[in-house]
């Protein structure tokens, strides 16, 4: 057992067995007496939920990540040689793949169990861009070991590191480690690893919860712009409506004197009638 095969191991596993396959690797590192193989797997850190789904696709659609990670390298040559009509061309050609790996992410977390939002599918196609612009997130995308969602800002991935490669930390010194047992020193590490994944989840959970709510007031907002509208027009409407039934009075006054008017003229035309032919008798 080494820390490649390791780290490959608990990438490969869903989010909520990390920990417990990360604790149970350690122990058996501890146990065969690598201290230094124990240490390493008990600094490991869990993925986030937007780097996670972009390790599956990564394991699962490997060939589509080679793809993605060449069209990558034809859009940097397109830019180093001028070419600007192949830069377009590739350039919609990128948004119609990431758009669509994104989806398959979503799809293959779907599948593990998890619904994502629309932010995380959205954080997973910004980390798909980063991996075509920069060969170092390409890597890090390729290897399936993505720790967090990353973006490009055109300046390099500062900071970044393959999981499970060398790592650059300050050595304890000897008194600290004949005060601190392995176990606790093992145990520490592990609680400090666990506090930064829930701070960068709790992260990604506040900007989710950021989005969620601006979306939220602009819908209030358009909802009581519709209501707004519907009131004056129901204002309208039952002043029309008022109208209507003035008109309708009136319309219906109007009818009931024609009709007397029509049965007097009536009644005198009969009238009328009859002296005439009277008068035509005598």
């Amino acid at each position: 057992m080494d820390i490649n095969e390791v780290t490959d191991e608990l990438y490969g596993l869903e989010p909520a067995d990390f920990m417990e396959i990360r604790t149970a690797r350690a122990k058996e590192a501890r146990a065969d007496g690598d201290r230094a193989l124990a240490n390493k797997i008990a600094a490991l850190r869990r993925p986030t939920t937007v780097a996670w789904m972009v390790n599956i696709l990564a394991r699962e659609r490997a060939e589509d990540i080679s793809n993605l990670l060449e069209l990558g390298e034809a859009m940097r040559d397109a830019q180093r040689h001028l070419a600007g009509d192949d830069l377009r061309t590739l350039t919609t050609q990128r948004q119609q793949v990431v758009r669509a790996m994104a989806k398959q992410a979503g799809a293959l977390a779907a599948d593990h169990g998890y619904q994502p939002s629309e932010t995380a599918l959205r954080e997973v196609g910004q980390s798909l861009h980063a991996a075509l612009a920069d060969p170092e997130i390409g890597e890090l995308v390729r290897a399936g070991r993505l720790l967090s969602a990353v973006s490009y800002s055109g300046m390099g991935p500062a900071g970044l590191t393959l999981v499970g490669g060398s790592e650059h930390k300050r050595t304890p010194t000897r008194a600290a480690r004949d005060e601190v047992s392995e176990d606790a020193l093992i145990e520490a590490r592990s609680q400090l690893v666990d506090a930064e994944e829930a701070e960068r989840e709790a992260e990604a959970k506040a900007r989710s919860a950021h989005d969620d709510a601006n979306r939220a007031t602009a819908n209030l907002s358009d909802a009581s712009a519709r209501v707004e509208d519907l009131r004056v027009q129901l204002t309208q409407a039952e002043q029309e409506l008022q109208f209507a039934r003035r008109a309708e009075q009136v319309a219906t006054g109007q009818v009931a004197t024609s009709d007397r008017e029509l049965e007097q003229a009536r009644t005198r035309v009969e009238k009328l009638r009859k002296r005439l032919e009277a008068f035509a008798t005598d």
